[in-house]
Parts: C-alpha cells; structure tokens; sequence
C-alpha cells in the first residue's frame, strides 16, 4: 500500500471531486484517478462512487478514511519530530528519607516547575538505598540521614565512592502521637512510658544489608515489645491518627500535616542522639537548574520546620 496513494484518496474524500482534489494536491486528474484505483486494487475494496455529483465514500471507504487520516497524522508528527529534532526535557531526581520537610520542600519546589517538557524524578527510601541509587546513576541528588556520631564513618564511605556531601541539618528525634493519645497528656515523657505502646517505624531502616555501622534499631530504647512496620507514609500517619496507642520518632513535621492528621509531636528528655541530614551528589556533578530550585526550596523548609524547633 503506497502512502502517496493514501494521501490523494484522503484529499480526494475531503473536496468530493477529482478536479479539486488537483488543485489543491497540484497534481493531474488522471494521476490522482490512477493513484486511487491502485489502492483500491492492494486493499481489495471499493473505496470511492464515482457519480455525477462527484466522488462519494463507500461504506467501506468511510472506515478506511478513520484508519488513514489517523495514519497520515502519525506519519505527519513523525516526519516533523525528526526533522525539527526531539524537543529538550528537562529532568530531575532524588532520593530521600522520609521526612515532613523534605517533602514539604518537594511541593514548593514542583510549584516552580515552567511549562517546559520535564521528567521528575522523588523516591522516599533508606540511606543504603539512596547511596546505591546514586552510585548506579539511576538519581542525581540524594539526602542520607545517620547518627552524629558516625560522621566520620559516613565522610569517609562517601569520599571512597566518589560522592561530595553537604550539610543540610541536624536534629534530635522527636515523638509522634495522636492528638488523643494519652502520651500526649503527659508533661513529661520517659522511654519507659512508652512500653505500653506500639511504635511504627520504617520497615527499610531495619534491613541489615549494607555494611554500616549501625542502623535505626540500636537507637531506640528496647523496652518496646510491639512494632509495625510500614514502608510508606501515608500508612504511618493513618495508623497514627486512627490507633491513640500508637507512636513514632520522626524529624520535626510540619504544621500542616499535624492538623490534617490531628497528631501531635512531643520531645522526649532521654532522646539526646543527634542526627545529620546529607545532601549528597557524584563528584564532579554540575547542578542544572531545578536541582538549585529544590536545593532552595529544601534550605526554606528545614528553616522553617527544623531549625525552628
């Protein structure tokens, strides 16, 4: 089936003759005629009546024109897609843990997408995680949490796998409750007051894969006998909301997601671990555009959210 032919049997369907199909294709009569009763033979159907009046569609030439003009349409966007040359995407990725103001920095940062073409790339995940992500080239930007006291551990790893850091913050955890939690009650709460309750934590933290020196289990008291573990959070901040009996240690949250949930965050005396919050990225890595919108995005939302605290 010659595509030139489907072109003049779409024109010729579209002016209803022959002769004003001729004109606008600029092409003769007897070529057009020919052209038509060509593709009429390789498809084995009567596409055209020819009358008095002029070319009417057959009922079977009426459903060949849906397939056709759908054809030459494709063929169309082809044709000016590799001859204008692919239009440029813009494209952004990074990893993360899961934290309030980190994904309160992500909805500002899409607030300042454009109406360029663009590919956005956000995962929540553990640190070992986001390292590998990295490192496989599968995300540009990563942000690692661990424990102030494996600052030296983590420098160290990072500048053997060739990957610069930055600071982002530091922080204590902090307890995450219902609202009606009897927790939330208390003036003052203790590891020990938190035997009773089920802790949700995040199942990913816990999975002993990568060799770091330590991962969330050892530094949360052992007094606790039940644990849920989830891997996403939505799930954590219904369990939360929903069951008073249940907690979490989180980075400081945001306003908002507090009120949307009615949760509360209280600090616990005996929890004085610090933790780091790391920007990390491959050597040599030159920033684009949108990783310096969400890098500013990020620093307005740990201003606002963390260092607050």
């Amino acid at each position: 089936m010659n595509i030139l032919h489907m072109k003049y049997a779409c024109e010729v369907a579209k002016a209803g003759s022959l002769s004003k199909a001729s004109e606008v294709l600029l092409v003769a009569v007897p070529n057009i005629s020919r052209s038509i009763r060509e593709l009429e033979a390789d498809l084995g159907i009567t596409i055209f009546e020819r009358t008095t009046k002029g070319m009417i569609l057959t009922a079977q030439g009426a459903e060949f024109m849906g397939y056709a003009k759908g054809i030459l349409r494709q063929i169309e966007r082809v044709e000016k897609l590799y001859r204008e040359g692919l239009p440029a995407r813009l494209n952004f990725s990074v990893s993360v843990p899961r934290a309030c103001y980190i994904s309160e920095a992500f909805a500002r940062f899409s607030g300042m997408l454009t109406e360029d073409a663009a590919d956005i790339y956000y995962m929540e995940t553990s640190s070992q995680h986001t390292v590998d992500s990295l490192l496989k080239g599968e995300y540009k930007l990563g942000i690692i949490r661990y424990a102030e006291d494996y600052d030296r551990y983590f420098r160290a790893m990072l500048e053997e796998k060739g990957l610069d850091c930055e600071l982002i913050t530091e922080f204590s955890y902090c307890l995450m409750m219902s609202a009606d939690s009897p927790l939330a009650g208390l003036e003052e709460i203790k590891y020990e007051d938190l035997s009773n309750y089920i802790e949700i934590a995040h199942a990913d933290h816990f999975v002993p894969v990568m060799p770091f020196p330590e991962d969330e289990k050892s530094e949360r008291p052992d007094n606790i006998p039940r644990r849920i573990f989830v891997y996403e959070r939505a799930s954590q901040y219904d369990l939360l909301s929903q069951n008073p009996m249940t907690f979490m240690w989180v980075s400081p949250a945001t306003a908002d997601v507090l009120k949307r949930y009615n949760l509360v965050q209280r600090q616990c005396g005996e929890n004085t671990k610090v933790y780091k919050d790391v920007l990390i990225y491959k050597k040599g890595y030159t920033f684009t555009e949108l990783d310096e919108k969400f890098v500013a995005a990020l620093s307005d939302s740990t201003r606002e959210y963390v260092q607050a605290e």
